[in-house]
């Protein structure tokens, strides 16, 4: 068998960066649902909506610090209600109920007087009363049964407060996609500072906190060497939504996931982008529905390489919404491609973003004083505007690595 009968099928190899990673926004559907306490729900994707599960408010409520009053002023002052407080009380035609803001209005008040619009004298108030009467009628926010917020939100703290509100103590969210990442290379180790002629694990760290910044969770962190037997493991174990293989998505004699893709029968969808760095990229699907994801080996075209494909992935496996897109002027010295599009650090300034200088492919010493990741296309210019992809990663560490 050749390398070139290994490839995937002329019209998904060596794609547009732009058809990539539409791809691999496109193709997933969200996960199935799942129900978590609201503690545990900030930042997820609502699978369904949020409806009101009683009428809000529940009563009517003061709107304002003041009086309560029926009938025409003066008042005399019968009582005192608070926040809270869950007494009957009917007002009887020209009284008056001292009331807090939240509580309760009593049956067969009209307004509430503000305090700094009322004069009380002894058991007496006297107001001129104005058009506004500062009740908050039951339901006028929402009805029972009314959709507060539409499925496909991401919870946020307004969402988790409207939700509780509302009555609920869990939500229907789309569930995170469980992430498998396999290291590859004889010369990797995981740990302290690498002898000469090995290199420390980056892809571990950097892919595990874009995958929690995408929505997911990292399951584990297997390290492989450069052995077809121990990669198809690896690659078929139970668990995972996703598969992300690092340093083996190319051609040469030690990388095997094309061989091992081709072994499992693999749906492919990408097999190398239009991009440097990072073009060695590919995604498929096995046939019991997991989703791989091959990064090529060096850590900076893997890490552009995880923003085409990897990124796009979970969040469309948890129903997120792609963010519009970022222009900005760009300037800075960059070797423009004849083909294709070259991906750039920049740091973000006032109205433009800075390229970082002397970003190579090995080294993420560039990507870690940026911001973002600069689209750099054809024919572009110093100062010209290009497309961002911001570098907002954020959540735990990586897991611990299995072996």
């Amino acid at each position: 068998m050749t390398i070139h009968s290994l490839r995937a099928g002329a019209a998904i190899a060596d794609l547009p960066w732009r058809t990539a990673r539409d791809t691999a926004r496109g193709l997933p559907r969200p996960l199935g649902p799942e129900e978590v306490a609201l503690a545990t729900a900030a930042g997820r994707i609502l699978a369904a909506p949020v409806r009101a599960l009683a009428p809000l408010p529940g009563c009517d409520t003061a709107a304002m610090d003041g009086y309560a009053v029926r009938g025409p002023g003066p008042w005399r002052v019968v009582g005192r209600r608070l926040a809270g407080s869950t007494a009957s009380l009917v007002l009887a035609p020209g009284t008056a109920v001292e009331i807090a803001t939240g509580a309760p209005v009593p049956a067969g008040a009209a307004a509430v007087v503000p305090y700094e619009e009322c004069r009380r004298d002894g058991e007496h108030v006297m107001s001129e009363r104005r058009a506004r009467t500062h009740i908050r009628r039951a339901g006028e926010d929402a009805r029972p049964g009314e959709e507060l917020v539409p499925a496909g939100r991401r919870v946020t703290s307004a969402v988790l407060g409207a939700a509780a509100q509302a009555g609920h103590d869990t939500l229907t969210v789309y569930r995170r996609p469980a992430v498998r990442l396999v290291v590859t290379g004889d010369e990797i180790v995981h740990s302290g500072v690498p002898s000469p002629g090995l290199v420390r694990d980056a892809f571990g760290p950097a892919v595990s906190a874009i995958v929690a910044g995408s929505g997911g969770t990292t399951s584990a962190v297997a390290f492989a060497p450069d052995d077809r037997a121990t990669l198809h493991a690896a690659v078929t174990a139970p668990g995972a939504d996703v598969v992300v293989v690092t340093g083996s998505s190319s051609v040469g004699a030690a990388d095997h996931l094309h061989r091992v893709l081709a072994d499992l029968g693999a749906a492919w969808h990408v097999d190398g982008v239009l991009c440097r760095p990072g073009h060695p990229q590919l995604l498929a699907s096995l046939p019991g529905g997991a989703w791989v994801v091959g990064l090529p080996g060096n850590p900076f075209a893997g890490l552009v390489a995880a923003v085409t494909l990897l990124q796009p992935l979970l969040e469309a496996l948890t129903g997120t919404t792609a963010a519009p897109t970022v222009r900005l002027p760009v300037t800075g010295a960059c070797k423009v491609p004849e083909h294709g599009v070259r991906i750039v650090p920049v740091r973000l300034e006032t109205t433009h973003a800075e390229i970082v200088t002397a970003a190579r492919p090995a080294s993420l010493r560039a990507a870690a004083t940026a911001d973002a990741l600069a689209v750099i296309e054809p024919g572009w210019t110093g100062g010209a505007p290009a497309d961002l992809l911001l570098l907002h990663e954020s959540g735990p560490g990586p897991a611990v690595p299995t072996t």
